[in-house]
């Protein structure tokens, strides 16, 4: 089955040239692409894709206003903020808002394609540099603040190096572990913390705040 992606993008080159990205890849179906929020929360309800692409600035409607309102409606809604922006603010009132990952509109086409299976896995994709600007609102030396979270021996590893700002290759390298054992790790963490992406999962654990 291939998997069901809408685009939200203002710029129209930006948005054929993702919509083509889409619909000419195998295992991935491009369901609509639209120019504005206010046109996305008419059509996305009609035919609900598993994943948005959405960019932040869309005119009179944000991207994060769009987000937000989307996941009242469709709250499995699937979010990936695509954008030029990355400014640690907008970052955290995107995910705060019901986005599920973060990339930069220069990530490279095969990435894109990649983070929308990752999320579609379970995962939170997020550039390289996000997650580093991610990280830098938590303090250096976190101490958990959820003791009642019985977190086992490996969850804990793998959630220490979340907080830290890796991405999922990175702690599979680190960890002797395959990415999908990894997005295993992470499923099984969300459902112990109730939260729904590494950013959370991060924040409650850790009792950390954005700074």
């Amino acid at each position: 089955m291939s998997i069901r992606v809408a685009i939200v993008e203002n710029e129209r080159s930006v948005r054929q040239e993702l919509a083509s990205l889409i619909s000419e890849t195998q295992g991935f179906q491009c369901v609509g692409a639209y120019s504005s929020g206010e046109q996305a929360l008419r059509e996305i309800p009609r035919q609900p894709p598993e994943v948005v692409l959405m960019d932040i600035n869309l005119g009179m409607m944000s991207g994060v206003e769009c987000t937000y309102l989307l996941k009242q409606v469709l709250p499995e809604l699937l979010i990936v903020m695509l954008t030029v922006y990355d400014d640690r603010k907008q970052i955290f009132e995107a995910l705060e808002r019901g986005a599920s990952g973060y990339l930069l509109k220069r990530t490279p086409a095969p990435e894109i394609l990649r983070a929308i299976e990752d999320v579609h896995r379970g995962g939170a994709p997020m550039s390289s540099y996000i997650a580093r600007q991610v990280v830098q609102s938590f303090s250096k030396k976190p101490t958990p603040q959820t003791p009642a979270v019985a977190l086992s021996v490996r969850e804990k590893e793998v959630i220490a190096l979340v907080a830290r700002g890796y991405i999922n290759k990175e702690i599979a390298g680190m960890l002797g572990l395959t990415e999908d054992t990894v997005r295993g790790y992470l499923k099984h963490i969300y459902e112990k913390l109730h939260v729904r992406s590494r950013t959370e999962a991060a924040m409650k654990y850790f009792g950390s705040k954005p700074q």
